[in-house]
């Protein structure tokens, strides 16, 4: 026999030689974990001592106790963010939908407005709709030119050159 099956043999039975945690010996390292996520030398003696178990064997408990910690607390931490992304995604389209309609209401908006410019009864003043120039609108309103002002500086804004107006 070789000296590598010799020692091939030897160690399934050490392997079977080797005690189980039972139930409250389990409790007792989990309240301890608990308490203390590293293990010092003292309390792994202290514990081993408790247990009836060599302190090699709490060392290897702490050692995985704490490898699955860390692993319970990537999928928490990795759940927790897939709730967020989810509900930033939400968010984002539940935005996107107002913006939408708040363009389509700045369109009638601008087209209610450049159709109230043009009318030549307007109660401000008439406008001469073959010009660009919103600039020749005649008064039926006594000193009331600042009205005409406004809407022409309204209509600016809405249309997207009102910048260095009041409104911008």
């Amino acid at each position: 026999m070789s000296n590598f099956q010799t020692q091939h043999q030897k160690q399934p039975s050490k392997l079977h030689n080797k005690k189980r945690l039972n139930q409250e010996q389990v409790r007792l390292l989990e309240r301890s974990f608990t308490a203390h996520k590293k293990l010092d030398p003292e309390l792994k003696l202290k514990l081993a001592n408790q247990l009836g178990v060599p302190p090699r064997q709490v060392a290897i408990w702490y050692q995985n106790k704490r490898a699955r910690w860390k692993t319970q607390n990537l999928e928490f931490d990795y759940n927790t963010v897939q709730v967020k992304l989810e509900n930033a995604l939400a968010e984002k389209r539940r935005l996107e939908k107002d913006v939408k309609q708040l363009k389509e209401e700045l369109k009638q908006a601008q087209e209610m407005l450049l159709a109230n410019l043009n009318q030549k009864n307007y109660p401000f003043g008439s406008c001469d709709s073959s010009s660009n120039n919103y600039g020749s609108c005649s008064e039926n309103v006594d000193g009331d030119h600042h009205h005409v002002q406004v809407l022409q500086e309204l209509y600016a804004c809405l249309i997207g050159g009102g910048s260095g107006s009041a409104w911008g």
